[in-house]
């Protein structure tokens, strides 16, 4: 069996939240304000976590659309103060994750996720994604948000996965790259949103083209 694995942040690299998100605040409180609305909820969601790092995600979301609704002055339509949750399994898997996760088990890279979310959330996600994952790491069952290390830390115990056969790939830098950097952990940056270069990704792509290629440099075989 390889030793080589391959671990993914889910939401933003594999599953575009942002379009799952936007498309579920424009259902809410219409299209004029989601723009608004889901930058002010990608502020809101890394202060939740921090400060109750125990909740579920499906409480994260919750809490943090009664936010939106307290800090905009906007109505929430009554009874769906779950609706992001509820909205979660709809969101679109980005095109070329299903053939670049494919190639790269081909190759024979185990894959597994490391994500914010629940068991049942993510699950309906690999659904939808279509490749199986070797194991999936998620913060409902371990009590703790990325970025904190806790994710890495149960994985490593898990897999005894170390550097340079153990790669780490995600979108966020805030979320995902800047913990994986501290830990020595090789990491490949999905710059899905054009930022600016940033010098701790050992690679970085705009999209996941061309991964397995670059998972085989950096295990260098």
């Amino acid at each position: 069996m390889s030793d080589r694995w391959a671990t993914f942040d889910c939401y933003g690299t594999l599953v575009d939240w942002n379009a799952g998100i936007r498309s579920a605040l424009e259902g809410l409180f219409g299209v004029e304000h989601a723009g608004e609305l889901l930058a002010r909820y990608h502020e809101l969601e890394p202060e939740i976590q921090a400060a109750r790092p125990g909740i579920s995600y499906r409480e994260v979301l919750t809490v943090a659309l009664e936010r939106l609704e307290d800090d905009t002055g906007l109505a929430l339509p009554e009874g769906e103060g779950s609706a992001l949750a509820r909205s979660l399994p709809t969101w679109p898997v980005f095109d070329e994750v299903r053939p670049a996760l494919t190639e790269a088990r081909e190759r024979g890279w185990r894959l597994a996720i490391l994500s914010n979310t629940d068991r049942d959330l993510i699950d309906a996600s690999i659904a939808a994604i279509g490749v199986p994952f070797d194991l999936a790491i998620v913060a409902g069952e371990i009590g703790s948000y990325k970025p904190a290390q806790k994710h890495w830390q149960v994985f490593r115990e898990a897999t005894g996965a170390k550097p340079p056969k153990h790669v780490h790939v995600a979108q966020s830098l805030y979320h995902d790259v800047a913990t994986a950097c501290e830990l020595g952990i090789p990491c490949i940056w999905i710059n899905r949103l054009g930022e600016p270069d940033d010098p701790r990704p050992a690679r970085t792509l705009a999209s996941l083209a061309g991964l397995a290629d670059a998972l085989d440099e950096l295990a260098g075989t």
